[in-house]
């Protein structure tokens, strides 16, 4: 498989509503929510008006020409907000394409562009279920809190 990380382009912002829907956990045997929920206020904080701010940062996955993942920071106050200087990650990559490495190249080149750009962390939550919580220990995040569901992660750069 002939993959390809890159920056997103503009035009490709509004992708993001995409993987954002994919990006939302959903347990086995648990029916998923309606696309609809991306349109809530605190799923909207991740993808709303992308792309405006100097802390909006975004790379693709593409295979074959078409666009398989998205990884993208952004400060803002989300599920896993740390402080105003730490922006907060999000990654997802549709299903078919889960399990070659894609998610952890992803990973690994967004966070030495933040590191190029002078951010010290970045932050993520997970929930604790979720396949991808050992994918991030794998690469470095630390859990810096947690709740009954989820973890609040952390990885210095």
């Amino acid at each position: 498989m002939d993959v390809t990380i890159r920056k997103i382009q503009k035009q490709e912002y509004p992708l993001l509503d995409n993987f954002l829907y994919e990006a939302i956990f959903v347990p086995e045997g648990i029916e998923p929510p309606p696309k609809t929920i991306i349109t809530s206020p605190e799923l909207q904080v991740y993808v709303e008006r992308f792309g405006e701010s100097k802390d909006d940062w975004g790379l693709v996955a593409e295979v074959d020409g078409k666009i398989v993942g998205a990884v993208w920071v952004r400060i803002m106050n989300d599920y896993g907000h740390i402080d105003d200087e730490t922006p907060s990650l999000a990654i997802s990559l549709y299903k078919e394409y889960r399990g070659f490495g894609i998610g952890t190249t992803m990973m690994k080149k967004i966070l030495i562009l933040l590191k190029s750009h002078g951010y010290s962390q970045v932050s993520l939550s997970v929930q604790k279920a979720n396949y991808a919580t050992k994918l991030y220990l794998k690469i470095g995040f630390e859990i810096v809190r947690e709740n009954e569901e989820e973890y609040i992660m952390v990885y210095h750069l």
